[in-house]
């Protein structure tokens, strides 16, 4: 499966993820990137409602069909974080993880390496800050 994790902390709001995205799917709000979660298939609001079936899943990600689309703003109204629009063509539009490529332009771009695309490399890099807290609760025991 693939992801896109942020990691708000080290976003610094450079906006270069912002700037690069071909889909202009990418937003920093209040110094958070805010992206399609690309929801697992059998649960992915806009898949479910979309009446004209324009929206699947490819290799992990979440992607519009845009020949399919008929520009009814359903999926926008039922995604959860906001990550899909309608373009000045009538058609929604969304992360599609950079699908043509190895890796999304938004990891690639990013210096500080806030967005990722593994949860797993989320994990480790917070995990001596939990084992940290960890520690100073068994302290405190």
């Amino acid at each position: 499966m693939k992801e896109l994790i942020s990691d708000w902390e080290l976003c610094e709001e450079c906006m270069k993820c912002e700037r690069e995205c071909p889909q202009n799917a990418m937003r920093i709000i209040d110094g958070i990137p805010v992206h399609c979660l690309h929801c697992s298939p059998d649960k992915a609001p806009c898949m479910i409602i979309c009446p004209e079936g324009a929206i699947d899943e490819v290799d992990g990600a979440i992607i519009i069909n845009e020949n399919k689309c008929i520009g009814c703003g359903l999926c926008r109204e039922a995604c959860p974080v906001g990550a899909i629009y309608i373009n000045e063509s009538g058609v929604a539009k969304k992360c599609d993880l950079c699908i043509e490529r190895e890796t999304p332009i938004c990891v690639e771009i990013c210096p500080t390496k806030a967005i990722k695309t593994s949860s797993e490399d989320f994990i480790e890099s917070r995990r001596d800050k939990i084992l940290e807290v960890i520690k100073k609760l068994k302290i405190s025991d």
